[in-house]
């Protein structure tokens, strides 16, 4: 089994607000940093992606890939890579908990990355650390951000529509 890095975070949000801005692609350029474009090739019944074309800026990478996406749950997404110029695979997971009584939302990512160019093992799982660490702060600020207007935390549910 290959090696997976995994990190969580606490969100001041309900699970539906998270998952929300997760399923929201569209949006990614405006919160994660690195993804220069985000475009749903394909989606499923329930209108969700199946699979998504990322271009991704981090400095001295710079790649597009596709993924492929399954909605295990409410709580719970993963995805696989579909092509890459520069990664032979990617299969991540995001997992939601429901904290607080559901006013709070546990976040937990994890990702496996396997890169067509020699690497050592350490250095690749320092990598996946910062991706996960980027994509977990930038997922709270996002998140939280949603959920505040004009200075007062907004009803759970009454927040921006999402796509």
């Amino acid at each position: 089994m290959a090696e997976h890095t995994r990190s969580s975070i606490i969100i001041d949000a309900a699970p539906d607000d998270v998952m929300g801005v997760i399923a929201d692609f569209g949006r990614y350029p405006e919160w994660t940093g690195e993804v220069k474009e985000a475009e749903v090739l394909s989606r499923d019944a329930q209108g969700r992606a199946e699979q998504v074309r990322l271009l991704l800026d981090a400095g001295a990478i710079r790649d597009e890939h596709t993924l492929a996406y399954d909605w295990v749950s409410d709580l719970e997404v993963r995805w696989s890579l579909v092509t890459s110029q520069m990664l032979r695979s990617l299969d991540g997971v995001y997992r939601l908990r429901p904290v607080d009584a559901g006013r709070r939302t546990e976040v937990t990512y994890q990702l496996t990355v396997d890169v067509k160019i020699p690497m050592l093992g350490m250095i690749k799982r320092k990598a996946e650390k910062v991706i996960i660490d980027r994509a977990l702060s930038g997922l709270k600020k996002r998140v939280e951000g949603l959920t505040v207007v004009d200075g007062d935390p907004a009803e759970r549910g009454d927040g921006p529509d999402r796509h």
